[in-house]
């Protein structure tokens, strides 16, 4: 398990749940509403700046939204590209396989607002979360090696576990 993929898959989970915590504020401030029937545009100068800080909040929202999304389609695609653990595969697949539906949920909490909507957001959020820190900690089982080095196994090098032939 290479140091950079357990960083990428560490920051990622943090980003996740960051991203959690704003759509909370989010959510609680109502900025989600300032868009109203202009979504996606929202309000400000061609929908597409803020015009008051319910808006900023919501536009940020979607900017570490993005972000976060990148950085989950990047952990699947480090994930599957490397020699990981299935489990770290298959967890990293459910965080992106959810992630669409998650978008399409988040702009039903603005065009639908209520509590179902809210609530089916809140736990795609979470889908999403639980996959990405069970990953992180999977990738916490095996031995860290630097990019290019090999493990003991790999190499053929004999390990305390394997008898010598001596």
């Amino acid at each position: 398990m290479t140091t950079r993929f357990r960083q990428l898959l560490t920051a990622t989970t943090a980003l996740t749940f960051a991203l959690i915590l704003l759509g909370v504020y989010t959510g609680a401030i109502g900025a989600g509403l300032t868009c109203g029937a202009r979504w996606p545009l929202c309000d400000g100068w061609m929908g597409l700046f803020p015009a008051n800080w319910a808006s900023f909040v919501e536009w940020f929202h979607r900017l570490v939204a993005m972000i976060t999304g990148f950085a989950i389609l990047g952990s699947t695609v480090a994930a599957w590209r490397g020699d990981y653990a299935s489990r770290i595969k298959y967890a990293t697949a459910v965080a992106t396989v959810v992630l669409p539906v998650q978008i399409l949920l988040g702009a039903n909490t603005i065009l639908n607002f209520g509590a179902l909507a809210q609530v089916l957001h809140h736990a795609a959020a979470l889908t999403i979360l639980v996959a990405m820190v069970a990953a992180t900690a999977w990738s916490f089982d095996a031995p860290a090696t630097s990019a290019g080095a090999e493990s003991p196994a790999d190499s053929g090098a004999e390990t305390d576990a394997t008898p010598s032939s001596d």
